[in-house]
């Protein structure tokens, strides 16, 4: 279903999802963070991805249904503008209060202001509908780096370490990755790196009864210890994910950062090149502090991906053009709600026609 996962050759071994103890909660045994290097088997050689059939029409319908209706709030303040509008000044000065509001920034409204004035010249537009659709053909190629598949099968296995602030959806989000990757035959090893909150294991233990894979945890302590641990645990098992859960923080908490660091150094540790992917979930109603989290977070661990979660319902949803202007991570997914199906690739053209529709 999920046409924007790449996976490996079938022909290459994996551990069934059946074989692996489901919803264990498994103590991490490390004593320290800086323990010596695992066994220098190397990582997978990469192989070349193969790309997933496309959605189903009926499922590819309700989810750009459900899309347009979540990011019908930020729409609304775009498309009513130009109801009836006259290209003028006046029009140019709406459409920019209307992105500013929607978060997309001040550099990503120029940009598109800018645009459209020289594609309303050059092009002799007059018709309020023909400059709409010069906004969303310039929204577009804003957008269109962003989207990135997130590739499966490359290393064996592949770890995440999954990063946010607290109220993001992050442990929510992890859950839903799970069960997506198991749809593409990935069997899926969690750790419970927040060591800080007893519920944050529990949550993450939840989803793990629910996607009946193995949770490795510790009561408390050093959360670098389960995260290597958990790397150690899924190469001996031959599982093909590893998604590291990480305490929540703000980017302002400077000694929270550092331990950050820490634990990808110490995931490094236990398998060359690793982590693989390091992504940051966002909370798509934060607006500019959303591109604020992006800035400090890649500064710190260089990310490679983001997800956007709860864009239902918010009139920011312009943020993402904010994020694509001033530091264009990839977006693998995006949420407008609580299913798990509602979690999904970022598609900028489907992005881009439930905004300006």
């Amino acid at each position: 279903m999920f046409s924007f996962f790449k996976k490996k050759p079938k022909e290459e071994a994996q551990v069934p999802v059946s074989q692996i103890a489901p919803a264990a909660i498994i103590e991490a045994t490390s004593t320290t963070a800086d323990a010596p290097p695992a066994s220098s088997q190397p990582a997978s050689k990469p192989v070349a991805p193969q790309t997933q059939p496309a959605p189903e029409p009926e499922q590819k319908r309700s989810w750009l249904s459900r899309l347009k209706a979540g990011l019908a709030k930020t729409s609304s303040n775009l498309t009513t503008l130009f109801v009836g509008a006259r290209i003028d000044d006046d029009l140019y000065e709406e459409l920019e209060a209307a992105l500013l509001t929607s978060d997309a920034g001040v550099e990503a409204t120029q940009f598109l202001l800018d645009g459209l004035k020289k594609k309303v010249k050059e092009e002799k537009l007059t018709e309020a509908e023909q400059v709409k659709a010069a906004l969303k053909a310039l929204l577009l190629e804003l957008l269109t780096p962003l989207q990135k598949p997130l590739e499966l099968g490359r290393y064996q296995p592949l770890v995440m370490m999954i990063t946010g602030v607290n109220g993001a959806g992050k442990t929510t989000t992890i859950g839903k990755l799970a069960k997506h990757m198991q749809s593409h035959q990935q069997s899926v090893l969690l750790a419970a790196g927040d060591t800080f909150r007893a519920a944050a294991r529990e949550q993450l233990a939840i989803w793990g009864e629910r996607n009946n894979v193995t949770v490795i945890a510790q009561e408390s302590g050093d959360p670098a210890a389960v995260a290597f641990d958990a790397v150690a645990s899924a190469r001996a098992r031959g599982t093909d994910v590893v998604m590291v859960d990480t305490a929540g923080r703000l980017p302002t908490q400077l000694h929270l950062m550092e331990e950050l660091k820490k634990i990808k150094r110490v995931i490094a540790k236990g398998m060359d090149g690793a982590p693989q992917e390091v992504l940051l979930i966002i909370d798509g109603n934060t607006g500019q502090n959303a591109l604020a989290q992006v800035k400090t977070f890649d500064d710190a661990l260089q990310l490679t991906g983001l997800v956007i979660t709860k864009l239902d319902g918010t009139a920011k949803g312009g943020v993402l053009a904010a994020i694509a202007k001033n530091r264009p991570v990839p977006v693998y997914f995006i949420g407008i709600g609580e299913q798990i199906e509602d979690l999904q690739p970022f598609n900028a053209q489907e992005f881009v026609d439930a905004l300006l529709s």
